[in-house]
């Protein structure tokens, strides 16, 4: 993984070093499971003021969300940059003004490609200018992201249901969304997202260190954070 990852390059390169086996080991449900999980734990950091469990778990989250999407073929970053096009996706505004002005239904949100986000560096600092930090506190931030993860389960168990093209485009809404929310907790909790994972993932799987994981379903299962 290069050093300034866009979306795009972090989802190809968890990709490559999860794909094979998410494909051979894990169901939908699995990486679902596993993306709640991990978000749970970092938001229980949140409660007990643990940082490395915020970062870890945080860190965890986003690679299993990823593999998630990679299974969809979701192209993260077009459904992010759709969603939230330096603006808030429900009042329009950058910052967001939804509490002062009291906005009571979503307004259409158009962009300014040229503003666009790059690298996913780019995209934490787009998230924080629309959702200033100093605007919530870090426990605000965690209740939000454990809501939107309940959201996207609940986009999957529907879509899965029934496999309708509406109900898929409420999965990719609802990603964007908990992906703005993981975005948030680092915000809040000051973690830089690119410059961790890259730390994190340099030599391919954190736990196995190789190119192409090959953790076990029960070393997943085991695995402490």
């Amino acid at each position: 993984m290069s050093k300034n990852p866009t979306l795009s390059e972090y989802s190809k390169f968890v990709n490559s070093v999860y794909g094979l086996q998410n494909d051979r080991c894990y169901t939908v449900w699995d990486m679902l499971a596993n993306t709640n999980k991990f978000a749970m734990r970092s938001i229980k950091g949140v409660r007990k003021n643990n940082r490395e469990k915020i970062r870890l778990n945080m860190l965890i989250t986003m690679s299993w969300f990823t593999s998630l999407m990679n299974q969809f073929h979701v192209d993260l970053d077009g459904i992010v940059w759709e969603r939230f096009p330096y603006l808030c996706s429900y009042c329009g505004e950058c910052p967001c003004a939804c509490k002062a002005e009291k906005v009571s239904s979503r307004r259409k949100v158009l962009g300014n490609m040229s503003m666009k986000p790059v690298t996913m560096a780019d995209y934490q600092k787009m998230f924080n200018k629309i959702y200033p930090k100093e605007g919530r506190t870090e426990k605000d931030a965690a209740i939000h992201l454990a809501e939107e993860a309940g959201e996207l389960s609940e986009a999957f168990h529907i879509y899965m249901g029934d496999r309708k093209v509406a109900h898929f485009n409420e999965v990719r809404l609802e990603a964007a969304d908990f992906f703005s929310c993981m975005m948030g907790v680092m915000n809040s909790s000051n973690i830089d997202c690119q410059k961790e994972l890259v730390k994190l993932f340099s030599k391919g799987c954190f736990v196995c260190g190789k190119a192409q994981c090959i953790c076990t379903f029960d070393d997943v299962n085991d695995f402490k954070s």
